[in-house]
């Protein structure tokens, strides 16, 4: 089930026209924290956690999702309050 990957390598690698050519991908344009979705893959990638792990959260209503068609997106700012990036900085003297 490796299909989502390569396609991804290959819309990559299209994208690579000339060098001198900026790259065009939107997803490396958006700092990951300023997107408002994830695929559930990404969400993996970015958390450490496993795919089991995270459908658990998801389950437990601690990672928010949307469905849009078959599509399963994970709400980026629920991962971020996860991880608690979301908080105010701790000072520690």
């Amino acid at each position: 089930m490796q299909r989502g990957r390569d396609l991804e390598c290959v819309t990559q690698t299209a994208l690579i026209v000339a060098p001198d050519e900026p790259e065009r991908n939107p997803r490396k344009c958006i700092p990951f924290a300023q997107r408002l979705t994830c695929t559930v893959a990404e969400a993996c990638e970015a958390t450490g956690l496993g795919r089991t792990k995270l459908y658990e959260l998801i389950g437990n209503g601690r990672i928010t999702t949307t469905t849009i068609g078959r599509r399963r997106l994970v709400i980026v700012q629920s991962l971020l309050s996860l991880v608690g990036l979301n908080e105010a900085p701790i000072n520690r003297k």
